[in-house]
């Protein structure tokens, strides 16, 4: 099943006009979730060809503008375009003030539910179970109260051996090798094998969602092993002591946090504005984690393998 990320915005709090405010879309397998929803997120997703019709949840980090502008305008044009199916709202507290007050205000009913569920950034917690992953908050180090997002695959199914299989083997039998038991007939008798019928499954996957935070070793932990860390990167060397004052890091912290947690891959993004180019940026996070790579909007990354 296809698990990835794809960049709606990664700039910071000061608008530019190449750069975009955080937002990012979550795929796995044909649902989509929404990582924060930073001014014109809307119109990114149209023009990278995304449907906001298929989203299920949005997940908020924290009320920051550049981290949730564009949600009202999201939820009134889902409205506008017919939506019926609820969804799934997960941020901070006095976010559902916000909207409710808005659209109150401005006389604007929505003709679909949202569920919201406000989200403590004390300590790490499960908010969300679907079929085939979880969703977990990771406590942040910002000015106000905010969390990041882990998105862990549940343990896949094996993969079945099909040019050892007949076709007339009948599905229940198929269901229970893909879930790695052997299958007996009525006497006790061994007729399929899960070892002689099917491969081991992939090894679950997982993305990790840092956005506004400082330099914070308790990171390490919570996204040890992950295949895929987006960790903000607001500032360089140069702005480093800016970095701790303003609750945010450097490029090369974020390097250090992915090379101490061990993880696959590196996303950086969040820059300051005052950044016309981000070459430095990314030697820095490499001179600390080589494998890191821009979060450059409407790029997809997928998640392991």
């Amino acid at each position: 099943m296809q698990f990835s990320v794809t960049i709606l915005g990664a700039g910071s709090a000061t608008p530019t006009l190449t750069r975009h405010p955080s937002a990012q879309l979550i795929t796995y397998d044909n649902d989509c979730f929404l990582v924060d929803c930073g001014e014109g997120t809307q119109f990114q997703m149209l023009a990278y060809r995304m449907r906001p019709s298929r989203l299920k949840a949005v997940f908020i980090s924290h009320l920051h503008g550049d981290h949730y502008f564009g949600l009202i305008g999201l939820l009134s044009s889902l409205n506008l375009g017919g939506r019926t199916e609820d969804l799934r709202l997960f941020g901070p507290r006095g976010l559902d003030e916000i909207l409710t007050l808005h659209f109150k205000l401005s006389q604007t009913p929505l003709q679909f539910l949202v569920h919201f569920q406000e989200l403590s950034p004390d300590a790490p917690a499960l908010i969300f179970d679907h079929p085939h992953f979880t969703v977990s908050t990771i406590p942040l180090d910002h000015r106000i109260p905010c969390t990041g997002f882990l998105f862990r695959e549940k343990p896949r199914q094996r993969n079945l051996i099909k040019e050892k299989l007949s076709e007339d083997i009948p599905f229940e039998y198929l269901r229970l090798l893909k879930e790695g038991r052997d299958v007996y007939d009525e006497s006790g008798h061994l007729l399929l094998g899960v070892a002689e019928y099917t491969l081991p499954a992939p090894p679950p996957r997982s993305y990790a969602y840092c956005s506004d935070t400082r330099y914070d070793e308790r990171l390490v932990e919570y996204v040890r092993g992950v295949n895929l860390l987006y960790h903000e990167a607001t500032f360089g060397d140069d702005l480093a002591h800016q970095a701790t004052e303003r609750f945010h890091a450097t490029a090369r912290e974020a390097g250090i946090i992915a090379r101490k947690a061990q993880v696959q891959q590196l996303l950086i993004g969040h820059f300051s504005s005052r950044y016309k180019t981000f070459e430095m940026l990314l030697a820095q996070a490499q001179e600390a984690f080589s494998a890191t790579a821009i979060a450059e909007e409407g790029t997809t990354f997928a998640v392991g393998i």
